[in-house]
């Protein structure tokens, strides 16, 4: 129980700075009542609210009595006008900006503002206005007033050629998922029209299956047991028979013309993945030292090692700890707690990029044979379930991440027995307990 005083004076201890009240043995201190309870951050600041063709900013200034002033301007978001903004605020030696990080409309503003002003971009679920006053110009006051009392959180923002990675990942992610879209469409189109080569091969787009896809495009090809085998590689090379039956259905030009479409947007979908890697692994160059060493964690290659740098960056300065990190990753359990009751411990941090990225280098650690993350993730599994068992391998890799990346340290597995004998002491002396009660003496072998 805490004890707030507002507006009230105690004239018994009137000399004293602060007073100290017992309540149920906590001893709780309060300033006294003429001290300010929410003091001023930035004396001079801007609210922006931001929208797709429009940009309302309030400016907050001091009058020559040392008062607040508000000055309310609107702007479209073409690039002139988004220079007039920074003018403005520059003349009138304005030092921080605070912004909603709507969509994606907030970056051309960001464009233009960076390196010359503190930007702080805030997450629109902490700043709620009050209901009944929902207007832009409103918003952008109240936006304002937050930030001057620093009730604002800014969130990462990383550096701009990180931003560029992260585009890119996002890119060659999008890419790979059109291209298993494209790969179920052949699938799709082989089964209306009776070519089972999926029921073979294991992989349709594997060597064997794009010789066969091949031969299904060409008009004038042959599908006779000959072109067949030659088409068969590896071990397929003994299915030549079944490969055969397979091939042979109610294949028409209907489905071919529709079948080159396809591996043509295939073919130059998995150009543009190359391409995109390439181009990442050409601008991380200069970090390679470190994706040598990510690439040494279990579940993580080359291209989730890129897809971590691109999430986070190379320094993580902007963390002061790795329980800071992980929070900020959406893998920590949320607080909601109310008269001492716990409600919930899901997190608030739902859809986060760069949790989806550890949660699938999380599913790929812990198929490691004898290793530290794939005990964890069953003893877990057992009691809570599979998916909170992953994303708690997900929060212990982020852990190792943020070490390797910020103090170049160096990953190191701890093991299958090292949460078996963390607690063995504790282990020993329960099953001591428990032979005592059956009338037995636990000793130790020699």
């Amino acid at each position: 129980m805490k004890l707030l005083i507002f507006g009230s004076k105690c004239h018994n201890y009137s000399q004293n700075k602060y007073l100290s009240t017992i309540i149920t043995g906590r001893t709780v201190m309060t300033k006294k009542s003429d001290t300010p309870i929410i003091s001023v951050m930035h004396p001079v600041c801007c609210g922006l609210d931001v929208h797709k063709n429009i940009i309302s900013a309030c400016l907050i200034t001091l009058n020559p009595l040392g008062s607040p002033q508000y000055e309310v301007r609107e702007f479209p978001t073409f690039t002139d006008s988004l220079f007039l903004l920074r003018d403005w605020l520059t003349d009138n030696n304005c030092p921080t900006v605070a912004m909603e990080s709507t969509s994606v409309y907030w970056r051309p503003v960001h464009n233009i503002l960076e390196g010359h002003l503190d930007v702080v971009l805030v997450n629109a679920r902490h700043i709620k206005n009050v209901p009944g006053r929902k207007t832009d110009t409103e918003d952008s006051r109240w936006l304002a007033n937050l930030l001057r009392h620093g009730l604002v959180k800014g969130s990462f923002i990383p550096a701009k050629e990180v931003r560029q990675w992260r585009d890119l990942t996002t890119l060659r992610k999008n890419y790979t998922q059109t291209l298993g879209d494209y790969k179920r469409r052949v699938h799709k189109l082989f089964e209306t029209a009776n070519i089972k080569i999926s029921s073979v091969v294991t992989d349709l787009f594997g060597v064997t299956g794009r010789n066969l896809i091949s031969l299904l495009c060409d008009e004038d090809a042959d599908l006779s047991l000959e072109n067949i085998e030659k088409c068969a590689k590896g071990s397929l090379g003994s299915k030549s028979a079944e490969l055969h039956r397979s091939i042979q259905g109610f294949f028409e030009d209907h489905h071919r013309f529709q079948l080159k479409l396809l591996m043509d947007t295939i073919e130059a979908t998995e150009r543009n993945i190359k391409s995109v890697t390439a181009r990442l692994a050409r601008l991380m160059r200069p970090h390679q030292e470190v994706l040598d060493r990510l690439d040494e964690v279990y579940g993580i290659n080359t291209v989730a090692g890129q897809s971590v740098l691109s999430h986070i960056g190379f320094t993580l300065e902007e963390f002061g700890n790795e329980a800071a990190f992980c929070s900020w990753a959406g893998l920590c359990p949320g607080n909601n707690e109310s008269a001492g009751k716990r409600k919930s411990g899901r997190s608030p941090v739902r859809n986060h990029p760069f949790k989806t990225v550890m949660v699938e280098i999380a599913w790929s650690a812990i198929k490691k044979r004898d290793s530290y993350y794939k005990d964890k993730y069953y003893r877990i599994k057992y009691r809570r379930g599979a998916k909170k068992a992953v994303v708690a391998v997900a929060h212990s890799i982020a852990k190792g991440i943020y070490h390797i990346i910020k103090y170049g340290e160096s990953f190191e597995d701890l093991g299958k027995g090292y949460l078996s004998g963390k607690n063995q002491e504790k282990k020993i002396n329960r099953l001591k307990k428990q032979a005592a009660q059956l009338g037995y003496d636990l000793v130790a072998s020699a």
